[in-house]
Order: C-alpha cells, then structure tokens, then sequence
C-alpha cells in the first residue's frame, strides 16, 4: 500500500509540474505584452488581434492535437509541446516585427493546445490508475505557475527591461520542470492497462464508442465547457472594470476583483479533490456552478463593493472544480472527445470576453455580468445531461474487468 501511494504522489507532482509549466510559460510572454508592444509599435488594437490569434492557434489545432493522441499518446505529445512552448518564448523575444510575432504567437497557441489536452489526459489517466481524485489540485498549480511568472517578471523588470533576457530564464527553468516529469509521467502502456483491455481491443473499442457518443454526450460536455470558460474568462477581464464603472470602487480597490476570484479559486482547487471523492463530480459541478451564477446574480441585484467582491469570491468558489471534472469526464469518452471539448473551452475564454463587452456596449456592463451569472446556471443545466462517473468507482471497474479477464 505505501508503495501505491508512493507512485500516485510521484506521478502526481511530475503531472502538476506540466500544469505548472503551462501557466508558467502562458503568464511569462503574457506579462511583457506592453513591453511588446512598445518594441514593435503596435496599437491597442494590433495587441487584441495578437492575442485573438493565439487562441484561434489553439481553437484550430484539435485536429492536430487527435492525431498526434492517437499516434504518440499523451505522454510523448506533453513532452514535445513543452520543447516547443520553450522554442517559440525565446524565438518570440526576438521578433524583428509584427507580423513575424502574429506567426510566433499562432505557432504558441498550437502548442498550448496540445498541452493543454495532454496534461488533462494524464491527469485523468492518473486518477483511473489509481482510484483517487486529482485534477483540481493539478488545475491549482496552473494557477500557481502563472503566479510564480508574475513574480519573475516583476522581478527581472527591475534589474533589466530587455525582453530576451527575462524569456531566457524563464526558458531555463520551463527546461527544469520538463526535465523533472519527463521520467515520472504515465507511460501509454499504464493508461491503456489501467481500463483492463489489451492496448490493441481498448483503440478499436474507444475509437467506435467515439463516434457513436460525438453527438451525445460529447456535445453535452463541450456545451458546458463553454459556458464554464466563458464564467472564468470574463470574470478576470471585466471584473476591475465593473467595480470601478458600476460599483463605483476607489482605483485602489477595483483591482481587488482579480485578486478575490483567483485567490479563492487557487485555494478551492486545492481542497476541490476532497470535495470530489466525498461528494462526486456531477454534485460538485451542478452545486458549484449554480452557487457562481446565484452568488453573483445576488451581487448585481444588490449594488455596491462589498456584495460585488462577495459575488466574485462565490464565483471563484463555485466554478474552481468545474473544468477539472469537465476534463476527467472528456478524457473518459476517448482523445478525441477531450480534444474537442478543449477546443470549445478555449472558444468560450476567447468569446466570452467579447460578448460581454457587446451586451456592456448596447446596454451596460451590469447587463454583461448577469450573462455572466447566466452561463454559471447553463453550465450546471448541461451537465444534468451527462452522467459521472468517480476516480475510485472507474478504478474499481477497472481491476474486476482485469480478474474476470485472469480467469476466464
């Protein structure tokens, strides 16, 4: 028994070291875009398409992402879109001009794609081996990386403003945490074991329950993502504006929007998994997001800083665990369903933004918000329509299917 757990804490870090990496890497390039566009001289607007086209990279690469799943698995496909997120951060850094940087950025946006569905495949491989919830704390330590890179950005901006220095420690260590889960990630040989197939019968039989399923419960799945990530998108990039706009915040305090919801949903993720395996996904998902658009819906109604900031920590709270068991439910249904369903997600972070700046155009940014709220509530309606199903019942499944299969 130690050793299992042993096993379940190793590869866990070596997972959570590519989520790291992730938010590492995405907040490193993020945190220099004025520097950016100083050194190219772009406009406000040319910096908004820069960062439209990296998400469409990402929106426009799950068909790459299900091929290379197929043929190189989650492991191989992790490890060589890290090698490229460091390759473009230092090629980024020397960008001689704008359209040269919207190629770079496009080329990041593909990696972070495939990265992005291999973590999440390892991450729910991890709990059908073992029999044990983890994603939201590997979804914490997304959060966490993105931190740390703010942190080095401050930090290396105060010694020196030049760009390519900054990326090229951040490359050194972005190598580091590679090296570091490269040997501890789950082999294919392990993820395919853990379902008590042979690899061979367990692609073919994946491969037919994927089409038949691509217009149920995947559409179902993708559905919901959208709407979670279209709550978690626009709650970082409005949430400053409504306090100050709306609530009437000092300039002192509407940032504080930012800091409540990433900080409370930084510390849900990290109890999220005791949540999971007392409660169950489907009871996490649907409790969760209801409380976001209910909490916030209240805050609106109400007026005001303090009910806002109450609204937003409900926001946090609630939709903490949502995409990391959006994620375990994907990974379930096969490579091609998680592709996809990722490929939705980024298009609900990259629209969601957008269409509440629209609603906030024609009406007010009030109006925006209550959008908001209102896809925590389609979020919680979707996933009425799928069935969940536990790290620990899944593995159960997993070993009977192996000792009938032994004896038989």
């Amino acid at each position: 028994m130690p050793r299992v757990l042993d096993d379940f804490r190793r590869t866990q870090l070596a997972i959570a070291a590519l989520f790291c990496f992730l938010g590492f890497q995405y907040a490193t390039w993020a945190s220099r875009i004025p520097a950016l566009k100083e050194r190219l001289d772009l406009s406000a607007g040319e910096v908004g398409l820069l960062l439209v086209v990296t998400g469409a990279g990402a929106v426009a690469s799950f068909p790459l992402i299900t091929y290379l799943m197929q043929r190189l698995g989650a492991r191989s496909v992790a490890l060589l879109s890290g090698l490229s997120l460091v390759a473009i951060l230092l090629v980024l850094a020397v960008a001689p001009n704008y359209p040269t940087a919207l190629v770079i950025v496009c080329a990041d946006g593909v990696a972070v794609g495939c990265l992005n569905v291999a973590m999440n495949a390892q991450g729910a491989a991890l709990e059908k081996v073992h029999g044990r919830t983890a994603m939201t704390q590997l979804h914490a330590t997304f959060s966490a990386g993105s931190f740390l890179a703010a942190l080095l950005s401050s930090g290396v901006t105060a010694l020196t403003p030049d760009i390519a220095f900054h990326f090229a420690v951040a490359a050194v260590i972005l190598l580091v945490l590679l090296a570091y889960a490269r040997p501890r990630l789950l082999a294919e040989e392990v993820s395919a074991a853990s379902s008590g197939e042979p690899v061979a019968e367990q692609e073919e039989g994946k491969r037919r329950r994927r089409f038949t399923r691509l217009t149920l419960a995947v559409l179902w799945l993708g559905c919901a993502m959208v709407f979670a990530e279209v709550v978690e998108g626009s709650m970082n990039d409005w949430s400053a504006l409504y306090l100050k706009d709306i609530a009437h915040a000092s300039p002192q305090v509407a940032p504080l929007g930012i800091a409540v919801i990433s900080s409370v949903m930084i510390v849900a993720r990290l109890f999220g998994d005791g949540w999971r395996s007392r409660w169950g996904d489907a009871s996490v998902v649907r409790v969760g997001s209801t409380a976001a658009g209910a909490g916030l819906g209240l805050a609106l109604l109400t007026g005001g800083v303090v009910p806002a900031l109450i609204g937003f920590a409900c926001v946090g709270l609630g939709v903490a665990a949502v995409a990391p068991c959006l994620y375990v439910a994907a990974a379930a249904e096969g490579p091609q369903a998680l592709s996809v369903v990722a490929a939705t997600g980024t298009t609900g972070l990259l629209v969601g933004p957008a269409l509440i700046g629209f609603v906030a155009e024609v009406s007010d940014l009030a109006w925006g918000m209550a959008v908001v709220a209102a896809s925590a509530v389609v979020v919680s309606l979707c996933t009425t329509r799928l069935r969940f199903v536990s790290a620990k019942a899944s593995s159960e499944v997993s070993e009977t299917d192996m000792v009938d299969k032994g004896t038989t």
